[in-house]
């Protein structure tokens, strides 16, 4: 459980990320980034919680709209304008991600006639599968906290559109592609990402069985995707995705909603290689100019799901396989590191590294998600 101190903290990052992207304070223009974005939005959940102010819940909501707003129209910087979906604005108001939503970067996409520059494609806007998944995530634990089908619609319709966009034939199946236009007609980047199919098929897994449609065929082509892939990775962001999905498995294997024992397992394997390559790697020790916040908290966002999620396989274990809770019982020696993490970048000396200051935004809210972590983490 966070301190009085903790929360007081992460109430500061948020009311000051807020008013610096435009999210209350109306003189600043709205600056919205679907990956910090989502992020956002469960820890003013968190604080909801946390703290049982109302006003929290507000700027979670708040934030979706904006998001939807923003995010599923058009650049003001673009010919084309409206709905990236080519909805009308009232059915686009009604149906905000049925088209997917844009990363934010602040560069427009490349033209079609372009030549493929790999260094200016990271600042130039478009859509990111595993970004859309980390949003359907959001619209799903909003939905939890209100009550409000609607929400959990909107995830449904954008995991509908991010398919149909970014899967595309492969041999003996179908792939993702890393990186589409804003309008998901052409690739900008075809290569696939390593851990987007995983990321989908978990996330497909959380937000399927409502009312409004069915995931079934999606979820069967990524369980081929997934199938007999090595996942370790010596990507500290990476490291802590898979014990985001394994933790978000395990929970869903204890609601009835699945059996993942094996492949939480799995996951959970390959996090913990990959931890101790990544903890004998002196990159821990360089100073914060050599490093980056949000990758790095994005590992320990991953050790507190092993924390939180470790009791519910201990409370029916007859549910799991046996290895589970030894896989997890097996992160003990690393679950300090969160802290240690944590501790350097909460150092206002830190904080003033250029490393920190270009990517302000990412790097304070992963720091608050990660102090205040349990809505993130379905907890």
């Amino acid at each position: 459980m966070a301190s009085d101190k903790d929360i007081a903290y992460v109430r500061d990052i948020m009311f000051a990320f807020a008013d610096r992207t435009g999210l209350t304070n109306m003189d600043n223009p709205a600056r919205r980034y679907l990956w910090t974005d989502a992020h956002a939005v469960c820890t003013y959940l968190s604080l909801h919680v946390a703290t049982g102010n109302d006003d929290y819940l507000g700027l979670a909501l708040e934030l979706v709209d904006q998001v939807h707003t923003i995010l599923g129209r058009h650049r003001d910087d673009d010919a084309r304008e409206g709905w990236i979906s080519g909805l009308s604005e009232e059915e686009g108001r009604q149906h905000p991600t049925a088209g997917g939503l844009r990363i934010g970067k602040s560069l427009n996409e490349r033209r079609r006639t372009d030549p493929l520059d790999e260094r200016l494609e990271w600042e130039r806007d478009g859509q990111y599968f595993h970004y859309l998944t980390r949003w359907m995530h959001a619209l799903c634990r909003v939905s939890a906290a209100t009550g409000k089908a609607v929400y959990r619609r909107w995830a449904v319709e954008l995991a509908q559109a991010a398919y149909a966009g970014f899967a595309a034939a492969a041999p003996g199946g179908k792939r993702l592609r890393w990186k589409m236009s804003i309008d998901l007609a052409r690739p900008l980047v075809a290569t696939s990402g390593a851990h987007d199919p995983l990321d989908g098929f978990v996330t497909f897994r959380e937000i399927a069985g409502t009312d409004e449609a069915s995931l079934d065929p999606e979820l069967a082509e990524l369980a081929t995707m997934i199938e007999d892939r090595e996942w370790a990775t010596t990507d500290p962001l990476g490291i802590g995705g898979l014990l985001f999905d394994a933790n978000r498995i395990i929970r869903l294997t204890a609601a009835g909603s699945m059996d993942g024992s094996k492949l939480a397992a799995t996951l959970l394997n390959a996090a913990r290689e990959s931890l101790a390559a990544y903890t004998s790697d002196p990159g821990l020790r360089l100073p914060a100019d050599y490093r980056l916040a949000f990758r790095e908290l994005g590992l320990s966002i991953g050790l507190h799901a092993v924390t939180r999620v470790l009791p519910v396989v201990e409370q029916d274990r007859s549910v799991f396989a046996t290895a589970l809770a030894r896989e997890l019982e097996m992160f003990g020696q690393y679950l300090p590191l969160a802290g240690t993490i944590e501790a350097f970048w909460r150092q206002p000396a830190s904080q003033k590294a250029n490393t920190w200051q270009e990517h302000e935004d990412i790097n304070a809210v992963t720091l608050a998600t990660s102090l205040l972590p349990d809505q993130f983490l379905c907890a």
